[in-house]
Order: structure tokens, then C-alpha cells, then sequence
């Protein structure tokens, strides 16, 4: 039995909602629907982005209109156009089966003539940016005096956007006797000031705590120096080879800049704000969700419209003015039940605000180190080698291969791996050797160190359908250990790490060894470094022999020691991809191709320089 049925919704959303697969209503959807079905009433409902929130009012305001009256019964704001466009079409697929039930979307940056043509011919429910909406209703292109309910999606955020005054306006021309649903992902003053100035109490619904993260992304922060950022930013990227991200930025000047330089430095990048055209912003988002981009650059308020559930990382390269903020930075991962990670980098003197957002999140923080050249080159050399070994024999190898034999007969199999990884690992360790250790140095008075700890590689990762909680369960229950005493867990493709007590190393290797987990074997190895050691005020050196002589900031020069690799999935071996519509200017990203690391492309482009 589907459970949404138990919610009292009608035959033709419960056919839609069949069709669309969904088979359990989320928190907010459970305590939201029934009550708007049953009463005409007002409600504050509040949610973490991308819990569902459309649904939970959308689902009873399809179900309450009257389709045979084609006047407007329904006003939906929103703060951005990419979010309007994305809530319209979500109430079309949501009303498949209401036969003459329309829904129009209203917009800056698309034609106000076609949009008030739309609505003429009969529009139930609007759904509109409040600045477009104050437009049309001055101009009597569209009337809402007779509307039933008024939904305020994302409510915060369009009050921190300055829309107050428009809002207003646009109620004063709205009825008294009508419903008003507003949704919001936090609570602060503002909007409690709009809820009492124009809602008849309101029933509250809150799913968690009043601005409360959600329980499935993991926070992490990374103390460098301000001039580090770009340079720490890139390390980041290039320890985690399979990123999927949103990068955020306070202006839109900052995001067009970090977008610039990391589409430069070879990585698949783009810019998303507010002085983009909508062409533009559509190009960018429709290259997003396909995995063109893979770093996508945006400011707090272009990102609202992003809806995308498989977002690895959200890194916050400066933090937000208003912590409040961070609730929908971190809401962008961790969507649709599956984890994330949210990646603050913050200076000496921002560690300090941290705190602060634990409390309005209700989450910890654990603070890590910027990865030095040694562990990127053991993370991509590793997962180079996890890529190989899952690849597919093309058999047209097969008649090429007696020359290839002569050339290495008389090689043993050690001696033949050995030289075939030298090839990409003398690489890596000519790219980051000496690299600099970007960690800043002395207390931070945020957190004491955590204790010395040993790192492991285990050859299991995404592709096995692990994410960092399901791995560390597994961890905990194959090695007997209690919820704290695995840590550090982070999972790539298709190879993970993880960190124990020191203590309980051997432990680990001896239950891990001729271990099989559905018919595989699983490899676990010790990892060159100490996690607690690392995290004792910074690493000396941090190069491959720990020497500082010679080493250099990275972000100085575009030729550095850590210019950045990227590559999306799936590309040609030697392609190259266009990034003109990323609205940086028509600058080409280059990326290197096949299954082949994704450093080659860039030393090869750093040779042809010389």
C-alpha cells in the first residue's frame, strides 16, 4: 500500500504520485498534507531545503482548486526565477490527471506580454518572483482578489533578498479571508514578523529544530591562511576525484572570479548569479545536471533554484553574512536520503564563527587538514588504479598485443605494474613535490586535537553503494566498535578511508584480512599518515620529504604546483569541452579524457607553455 495514501489525497494525485515513484511522504509531507486537506486554515511550516516542500503544499492546493473556474485560486511566491520555473513544473507533473487544472509561471527576464496572454486564457494557480508579480499586478495584467490561498515559498530567503515591501504589496491586493501557507527552511525575525502581520494564527508545523541542518550531511571546516583560499579550494577538489559540487560565494563579483581561474586552472567550472541572462543561467543549470559542470560557482541567491539531488559536496569558500545562511548553503547535499558533505574554508580570525553555526544548526563541526601532495597522489593514483581494474576489455586490443608482449617480455608482474603506474605516479610526485603546506599554523581555540588516530584505505566506495554513513556502520559493526571510535570516514567512487584509534590498528588488519563482504574480497591497508598527528597545530613541511625549501603558494601563478585537473565522466579520450555557456566570458575548459588520470591533461598543457 502506498503510504501517501493514508494522507487523504485523491485518486488522480495518487495515480501521479504512482508515477513519479514516490512510495513514502517525507516529515514535512506527513504533517502538512493532512492538516491543509482538512482545514481552510493558515500555516508556518518549517523545513531543511530539499525535504520536500513542494509536495507538502502542493499536493492539497492541486487537490483543493476548482477546475472548472478558471479565475486565479492560487498564488505561489518565490524568490528566484530558477526556483519558480522548477516549482511550476513540479505542480504540472504533480496535476497530470486534473484535466483543465493550468499553472503559469511568471518571471523577470522573459516576456511580460506572453505571460499576461498565458493567464488570460485561465491560470488556477500562479506561480511568480515577487518583483515580476508587483510589476503585473500594477498593471492590472493580472488579478488576485478573488485568490483562495497564498503560499510564500522560501520565505527567509525572499525577506533577506529585500522583497519585504513587494510582498506586502502584493498581499495588500490579495483577500483577508484567504488561506496563507508559508514554508521556510529557517525562522528568523523577519519572518516571524510577516507571519504575525499577515497570517490568523497559524498552526506551526517544524520538522527537526528551528533552523536545524539535516542529519545527513557531515560539516567539516579547514583553517588556512586568507591567501591560501583558491589554492586550498583546488586541494580540496583534487582530493575527492569524483566531486559533484556547489561552490559558494558572497558576491557575484568573487563568484565570477573563483569560476574564471578554476575553468583556467583545467577544471569543469562555472559561474551561476544574478548578472547572468536567463539563457545564460539555463545553459549553465541544464550543463549541471548533466555532469558537464562539476564545480559550479553560484552566490546564495541564484543557488536557490538548483535541484539536484546527487550533489557530493557543498564547499563554502567564504561563509555567508547571516549564519542562517548556511542551513541552505549545506541543504543543497544530502538531498532525497543521501549524504553529503558541507566544506567550510574560513581564515584564522572566521574560525571562530563555527560556533555560531553549530548552535543555529544543531550539528558539530569536525575540523580537518588541507591535504598535502602525498595523500592527493595516493587518492588519484588509487583511484586510477580502482578505474582500471573496473574497466571493460576492448577485444580490438587483442590483435595489438603480441607487439605489445615482446616489448615487455622477460618483465615480471611486479616489475610490469610497477612500471605502468611509475608512468602517472612520477607524475603526480614531480606536480606536488615540495608542495606547501596550506594549514594555518598556532590555535585557532575552536577545537582540541582529537588524539592520534591511524588512517586506512578500504577498497569499497559509492560504486558499492556506500555513502559515509552506511560505510561507517558496516565499519562499526564488522570491528566491534562503538559510535565515535570510527571517524574520518570518506567515501570516494570506489575506494573509501577511514580512521581508528592507534590503539586498535592491528586489530583492524587482523579482522580485515581474507575478509569478503557479498562474495568480494576487501582490502584494508594502513595509509601513510596519522590523522591525530596531523592535527596537532600543522604539519612541518608538507612536501613529499618535509622540506619548506623551495616551496611556494600555490594560487601565485596558474602554472603552481596544485593547478587543478578535472574531467567530467564518460568523456573522449583527448576532448576538449567548450565553457562558453557558462557565462565566463566563452572560455574554453579543457579537460584530459578516457579513464587516463586526470592530471596528464594538465601537465600536458603546463609543457606546452614552456
Amino acid at each position: 500500500m502506498n503510504k501517501f495514501e493514508l494522507l487523504g489525497l485523491n485518486d488522480a494525485l495518487l495515480q501521479a504520485i504512482k508515477d513519479m515513484g514516490f512510495e513514502s511522504p517525507s516529515e514535512v509531507q506527513e504533517k502538512a498534507i493532512p492538516i491543509l486537506l482538512q482545514e481552510d486554515t493558515d500555516m508556518v511550516a518549517l523545513a531543511q531545503t530539499g525535504t520536500g516542500k513542494t509536495a507538502a503544499f502542493g499536493f492539497p492546493l492541486i487537490q483543493k482548486i476548482d477546475v472548472n473556474n478558471r479565475k486565479t485560486q492560487g498564488l505561489i511566491l518565490s524568490p528566484t526565477r530558477e526556483l519558480c520555473l522548477q516549482i511550476t513544473n513540479e505542480l504540472k507533473n504533480y496535476s497530470k490527471y486534473f484535466k483543465g487544472l493550468n499553472t503559469v509561471a511568471i518571471y523577470g527576464g522573459a516576456s511580460i506580454t506572453d505571460q499576461a496572454s498565458q493567464i488570460k486564457k485561465g491560470a488556477q494557480i500562479i506561480v511568480a518572483t515577487p518583483g515580476r508579480m508587483q510589476d503585473m499586478v500594477n498593471r492590472k495584467l493580472v488579478d488576485i482578489s478573488a485568490i483562495e490561498y497564498c503560499i510564500l515559498d522560501e520565505a527567509d530567503e525572499m525577506l533577506n533578498m529585500g522583497f519585504y515591501e513587494d510582498i506586502t504589496e502584493i498581499l495588500s491586493h490579495t483577500p483577508r479571508e484567504k488561506s496563507t501557507w508559508l514554508f521556510s527552511a529557517t525562522m528568523p525575525k523577519e519572518v516571524s514578523t510577516i507571519a504575525k502581520k499577515f497570517m490568523r494564527t497559524p498552526i506551526e508545523i517544524t520538522v527537526g529544530t528551528k533552523n536545524m541542518g539535516t542529519s545527513n550531511v557531515s560539516h567539516e571546516y579547514f583553517v588556512v591562511n586568507a591567501r591560501d583560499r583558491y589554492a586550498a579550494l583546488k586541494r580540496l577538489a583534487d582530493a575527492n576525484p569524483d566531486i559533484f559540487s556547489v561552490i559558494f560565494c558572497r558576491t557575484k563579483r568573487d563568484t565570477q572570479k573563483v569560476a574564471e581561474q578554476l575553468i583556467e586552472d583545467g577544471y569543469n567550472a562555472a559561474a551561476l548569479h544574478g548578472d547572468l541572462s536567463q539563457n545564460q543561467r539555463d545553459l549553465v543549470m541544464k550543463s549541471f545536471r548533466g555532469r558537464q559542470i562539476q564545480m559550479l560557482v553560484a552566490t546564495d541567491v541564484a543557488a536557490r533554484g538548483i535541484d539536484v539531488d546527487d550533489i557530493t559536496h557543498v564547499i563554502n569558500y567564504q561563509l555567508p553574512d547571516e549564519i542562517e545562511t548556511y542551513t541552505h548553503r549545506s541543504g543543497r547535499t544530502g538531498r532525497a536520503g543521501k549524504s553529503g558533505v558541507s566544506m567550510v574554508i574560513v581564515s584564522k580570525s572566521e574560525a571562530r564563527k563555527i560556533k555560531g553555526i553549530e548552535r543555529i544548526i544543531g550539528q558539530s563541526f569536525e575540523r580537518k587538514e588541507i591535504p598535502d601532495g602525498r595523500e592527493i597522489c595516493e587518492v588519484q593514483l588509487f583511484h586510477l588504479a580502482n578505474e582500471i581494474s573496473k574497466t571493460e576489455i576492448n577485444h580490438e586490443i587483442d590483435k595489438y598485443l603480441p607487439s605489445i608482449a615482446e616489448l615487455f617480455e622477460g618483465l615480471t608482474k611486479e616489475e610490469l605494474l610497477k612500471k605502468f603506474f611509475s608512468v602517472e605516479f612520477t607524475r603526480f610526485f614531480n606536480y606536488y613535490n615540495n608542495a606547501q603546506d596550506l594549514n594555518a599554523k598556532g590555535s585557532t581555540e575552536v577545537y582540541e586535537d582529537e588524539g592520534d588516530s591511524t588512517r586506512f584505505f578500504i577498497n569499497v566506495g559509492a560504486k558499492d553503494d556506500f555513502d559515509w554513513m552506511s560505510l561507517k556502520d558496516f565499519l562499526k559493526a564488522t570491528l566491534d566498535l562503538g559510535r565515535d571510535d570510527v571517524n574520518r570516514v570518506e567515501v570516494k567512487d570506489s575506494f573509501s578511508f577511514f580512521n581508528v584509534d592507534s590503539s586498535k590498528a592491528e586489530e583492524v588488519i587482523r579482522i580485515f584480512q581474507d575478509f569478503k563482504h557479498n562474495g568480494r574480497h576487501i582490502n584494508v591497508e594502513i595509509t601513510k599518515k596519522s590523522a591525530g598527528k596531523e592535527r596537532s597545530g600543522g604539519r612541518k613541511g608538507g612536501g613529499f620529504k618535509g622540506k619548506d625549501k623551495g616551496s611556494q603558494s600555490f594560487d601565485k601563478s596558474s602554472k603552481g604546483a596544485d593547478k587543478g585537473r578535472r574531467r567530467s565522466s564518460g568523456s573522449p579520450s583527448g576532448g576538449k569541452r567548450r565553457s562558453s555557456d557558462s557565462g565566463t566570458g566563452g572560455r574554453e575548459g579543457k579537460k584530459s579524457g578516457g579513464r587516463s588520470s586526470s592530471i596528464e591533461s594538465s601537465i600536458k598543457r603546463r609543457r606546452s607553455k614552456k
